[in-house]
């Protein structure tokens, strides 16, 4: 008979595999902490091994529940405070605790710029591979922060829900479809508060349901609050699982009555199993389709759909910044890449021969026009498309450009256009960014023939760990 030889086998599929760590999920630990990662989470270390605790300070001593072990890092609750910090800065919000929205209100303000600053010179070295102390090095200069960084968000999105037979509406619980119901938020503008608080009351009053998300029962799933801080003007939009709402007449009313500057009522249809809140069908209930807001001189129409920056101030200190980086002096023909409704666009036309914006959204650049005649700009040109097919396309066009603009989204620019960028040699770039870690990546591809001058770090939502940034690059053949 043939021998046969046994095959090592693994551990079991749904075996429980412990990991060589020296902490466990449940224990108590104490940890000295010597930072904070980019999403504001303490950062310590217990034999070498990283621990990220929430709500933790560097410079603190502090007891904390693991609650996750992975093999290089763990994760772990604040429990207690042996050692504060001297930044350390007792919350305001009686729902931090349980709220995901701000990470970091227990951080004086002025430290928070500070550790925005640092996460972006930290990207810059750890992914860009640049140099940012000493001689030779880039400049990162402090972040540009607000005077009062309270109060500053012009839009809520707000799901709703249902409790002993009342519908509440707040924002989920952190790493959670649970929702936390509230009255009033401190970085919403004060209009959305009274928007949301306002539907809440009315919509429960004519038993109007809320929507299920486990059951896919219910109407109202969402209530969307727009804020023109300049003109005054409120936009609510109702996100519906159905076209019909029962009374909605009474409903509209109610909202018209109770909400202060409300011009605009607007119901958007979504009957999909889905965590996205816009469906594709959007009807105006009451008054205008759109309300107004201006971002320095610049006059912008908003609908329920379009894109709008939340911090209309610090967009303004972005957008100016951006302009000088820019250094358009009345002679420059711009790309903007990315360009949204153009709000970069139309900002930097002020000061351009020509601005050509493209944008892969088609609806944007239907704003984007819509927003260029409002305002009277006429140097402005927007086409619908990839940047890296239409810029390529406008090159061949003869049209060359002294600076292109790019804004992307967080996950940074498409590696075509970094080329194409690279191939149609501006004088130079200006890249805004809502993400660090993809700046310094992308920024390494363009340092093939661009020097990174200079990048200054801008906070447009206080109290949370998103910082944006804006950086100005010159090409080798003209530093």
């Amino acid at each position: 008979m043939a021998k046969t030889t046994k095959k090592r086998r693994g551990p079991h599929p749904t075996a429980k595999v412990e990991l060589d760590v020296p902490v466990r999920v449940g224990q108590t630990v104490e940890v000295e902490i010597t930072g904070l990662n980019h999403e504001g989470a303490g950062v310590g270390r217990i034999e070498g091994y990283t621990l990220f605790v929430d709500g933790a300070l560097a410079g603190e001593r502090v007891h904390a529940r693991v609650d996750h072990v992975k093999k290089n890092f763990g994760f772990a609750k604040l429990t207690e405070v042996v050692e504060a910090s001297t930044h350390r800065f007792q919350p305001p919000c009686p729902l931090y605790d349980r709220c995901g929205g701000c990470s970091l209100q227990h951080l004086a303000y002025e430290e928070q710029l500070r550790h925005k600053q640092q996460i972006v010179r930290d990207n810059l070295r750890r992914i860009g591979g640049f140099q940012v102390e000493g001689e030779g090095a880039i400049t990162v200069h402090p972040t540009l922060g607000m005077s009062d960084p309270w109060r500053y968000r012009n839009k809520a999105q707000v799901p709703i829900g249902e409790e002993n037979g009342a519908l509440v509406g707040g924002f989920y619980a952190e790493k959670s479809h649970s929702i936390i119901d509230m009255n009033e938020c401190l970085i919403q503008h004060q209009a959305n508060d009274e928007a949301v608080a306002a539907v809440k009351q009315a919509a429960t009053k004519l038993n109007i349901t809320a929507y299920d998300e486990v059951r896919h029962s219910g109407l109202l799933r969402h209530v969307v609050v727009k804020v023109g801080v300049k003109t005054g003007e409120v936009m609510v939009v109702l996100v519906t699982t159905e076209e019909q709402i029962p009374q909605r007449d009474q409903l509209v009313e109610a909202i018209r009555v109770q909400v202060a500057g409300v011009t605009s009522i607007v119901q958007n249809i979504n009957p999909d199993k889905t965590n996205v809140i816009f469906g594709k069908k959007t009807v105006t209930l009451w008054g205008s389709d759109v309300i107004y807001d201006y971002i320095g001189p610049i006059k912008f129409a908003i609908s329920a759909r379009s894109f709008y920056q939340v911090n209309p101030a610090q967009t303004e200190v972005l957008y100016n910044k951006t302009l000088e980086y820019a250094g358009a002096t009345g002679t420059e023909t711009v790309i903007d890449a990315y360009c949204g409704i153009g709000t970069i666009s139309l900002f930097l036309a002020q000061k351009s021969k020509h601005v050509y914006g493209v944008e892969i959204v088609p609806e944007a650049i239907a704003d984007a026009n819509r927003n260029a005649q409002l305002n009277g700009v006429e140097n402005a040109t927007f086409e619908a498309g990839p940047a890296e097919v239409v810029i390529p396309a406008w090159k061949e066009k003869g049209i060359r450009a002294d600076v292109i603009v790019v804004d992307p989204p967080r996950k940074g620019c498409d590696e075509a256009l970094l080329t194409t960028i690279l191939e149609m040699q501006p004088e130079r770039v200006v890249y805004v960014s809502c993400n660090p870690s993809t700046l310094a990546r992308d920024l390494k591809v363009l340092a093939e023939r661009y020097e990174v001058k200079e990048v200054q770090p801008v906070d447009m939502f206080p109290h949370t760990g998103h910082v944006e940034s804006v950086a100005l690059l010159a090409y080798k053949g003209f530093v």
